[in-house]
């Protein structure tokens, strides 16, 4: 499956929505799950997204990095629900996507299952389309490889919170588009981001 293609079904899904807002929706297929993330969707999601003071995030191995807090709220709310749908599943590989808002999430949700699943971490990827930055202060470990951030070239979102303030990107960064072909809003729209991604044959795992 190429980019565009993961794209296209991550904005057509049924989402389900729980816990702060968050909006998911799981799909099996053979033995990958598919985890998908909706953009924002009303006012609680934007006072998330705006919620952006770092928050420590602590694992159970004793390690530790810092998130958005917002978006770390927001995932810690559905996580349990995440973890008992893939309960007894014997899945060999998992793709977690979003859009915007939901690409923060996808990135959560990448890092959890790669620190909860180690025996497949090598076959679990993320793609955040549109993703803003979430990781505050923390360097760009092997951890985060798999995961991918697609920007079309001027969105506002990528850039935001502002780099000025500690948060980073992590992961890969794949650059689509041409600079100055849209506003710094235009390009994060879903239209101008498949247009774009209609032009390149990325296969996304």
């Amino acid at each position: 499956m190429n980019l565009y293609s993961l794209f296209r079904r991550c904005l057509y899904r049924r989402y389900t929505t729980s816990g702060r807002s968050a909006d998911y929706d799981i799909e099996f297929s053979c033995k990958t799950v598919y985890i998908y993330f909706q953009a924002s969707n009303g006012l609680q999601d934007w006072k998330n997204n705006l919620d952006f003071p770092a928050k420590v995030y602590k694992t159970e191995n004793g390690k530790k990095f810092y998130a958005h807090r917002g978006f770390f709220a927001v995932w810690e709310s559905i996580r349990e629900e995440i973890d008992e749908a893939l309960k007894d599943k014997k899945i060999k590989s998992a793709v977690c996507v979003g859009y915007s808002h939901g690409a923060a999430l996808a990135l959560l949700c990448y890092e959890y299952l790669v620190r909860t699943h180690p025996d497949i971490k090598s076959r679990i990827y993320g793609y955040g389309f549109g993703c803003p930055r979430v990781v505050w202060g923390a360097k760009n470990e092997p951890l985060w490889h798999n995961f991918t951030v697609i920007r079309n070239i001027d969105d506002i979102v990528t850039h935001l919170p502002p780099a000025l303030f500690g948060y980073r990107h992590v992961g890969q960064m794949l650059k689509i588009g041409r600079k100055g072909a849209y506003s710094s809003t235009d390009a994060h729209r879903p239209e101008n981001i498949m247009k774009e991604l209609s032009g390149i044959q990325y296969p996304a795992t």
